[in-house]
């Protein structure tokens, strides 16, 4: 991991200039130097889940000649994720859905229809709470195991994918992954759909972005985001892609067999 690599050079660089402060009258103010770009290396790290920087993370399809894209939809199932499916079916594609535990208690028949459509289901903790990155080990492992149990127990498969929320990782959070054994699958394309207003911007921003092996970030909670696709879907005819499901984009498996 990034992170080990960096803080072993940042201890290493740390002890070099103390004994040169103590031997050759270095200022103490050099100390600073490296401790603020690991704290800059960090924090970038963590909130950039496609650096890598602590664990690894899927962002992107190896084949980068063939057009194909793989669309990713977080914290459903909701009363909007319908119409999603919907707008998916009419253009036959599969896509992968990261759904929320108390999203799935709430409305387990949406759940179960997005996974009898063909879709792929992955894992987005229980909460999806705020808080998230400031859980404990065992707090973040509980959020992943109660999902995946309820996922289970809705539609009998053990989900191997995990996106966390807000794409926020830490020491915390890999070391809880590295315990489930989930893949975590990050994105390369962020559409904001919920923070942008405007459809066209919105739309513009996604196919502004869009390359051969793309992951794109979506959510299934507006209508706005239902507008985008059918519109998404244009621009992806026109442009002779086509969408295909994350396994075969990333030629992982998402299910324990």
């Amino acid at each position: 991991m990034k992170f080990r690599v960096v803080t072993i050079l940042f201890v290493i660089i740390l002890i070099c200039l103390s004994v040169g402060c103590f031997t050759k009258g270095f200022s103490f103010f050099y100390l600073l130097i490296p401790f603020f770009i690991w704290l800059t290396l960090t924090i970038f790290g963590a909130f950039e889940i496609r650096f890598n920087y602590f664990l690894k993370a899927y962002h992107r399809g190896n084949n980068h000649s063939e057009k194909i894209i793989s669309l990713t939809f977080d914290d459903g199932p909701t009363e909007f994720t319908p119409r999603i499916l919907s707008i998916l079916e009419k253009n036959n594609a599969k896509a992968t859905f990261f759904c929320i535990g108390r999203q799935i208690e709430k409305y387990p028949e949406i759940f179960q229809e997005t996974y009898q459509s063909g879709h792929l289901i992955g894992n987005h903790t229980f909460h999806h709470s705020s808080k998230n990155g400031f859980y404990s080990t065992e707090k973040i492992i509980d959020e992943i195991v109660s999902t995946n149990q309820l996922i289970k127990e809705k539609i009998n498969v053990t989900t191997k994918i995990f996106r966390p929320p807000f794409g926020v990782i830490n020491p915390h959070i890999a070391k809880a992954l590295n315990k489930t054994k989930h893949k975590v699958i990050g994105w390369d394309i962020r559409s904001l759909d919920t923070v942008i207003n405007d459809e066209k911007k919105l739309l513009n921003r996604i196919t502004g972005q869009i390359k051969p092996g793309s992951i794109i970030l979506m959510h299934d909670t507006s209508d706005k985001t239902a507008n985008v696709l059918e519109q998404l879907f244009v621009f992806l005819q026109k442009e002779n892609y086509k969408v295909v499901p994350l396994n075969e984009l990333l030629k992982i498996d998402v299910y324990e067999n």
